[in-house]
């Protein structure tokens, strides 16, 4: 992790506003959800990395996104230490919220329900992330 990284934790709301666009501020920031089959990642097949669209850290590779069918882009694992995890009771409901390591931004929540060869499902915003093709 680079040390701008390791200082946008320290970013004030202002700043964040400043950096991100107005969608991106209210998923990475304010734990939005964009609307199912809207985003433009969701169909994205080439090979490369999955990123943070706050801070740029790798996140996901693009081998381990798969079609699961729910209307946001899929993953069956995240790149060691990339993200962090929090219990969500928003809602109604229990769920498990994942986060960038790197920034603090919200970026989906992971289920139990994935393929091999972990059985977990991220389902994570297109609007919290940005593409690196190889």
């Amino acid at each position: 992790m680079s040390d701008d990284q390791r200082t946008l934790a320290d970013l004030s709301e202002d700043e964040w506003r400043d950096r991100l666009s107005e969608d991106e501020y209210n998923i990475l920031r304010e734990r939005g959800t964009e609307p199912k089959f809207s985003g433009d990642l969701l169909d994205e097949s080439r090979d490369g990395t999955f990123v943070c669209a706050g801070c740029g850290a790798e996140l996901f590779d693009a081998d381990t996104k798969f079609g699961s069918g729910t209307g946001w882009p899929s993953f069956y694992d995240a790149r060691e230490d990339a993200v962090e995890f929090e219990t969500d009771t928003r809602h109604g409901m229990t769920r498990t919220e994942v986060n960038c390591a790197a920034c603090g931004g919200h970026l989906g929540h992971v289920f139990e329900d994935g393929p091999d060869p972990t059985g977990e499902r991220y389902c994570i915003n297109s609007v919290a992330l940005d593409f690196d093709p190889d």
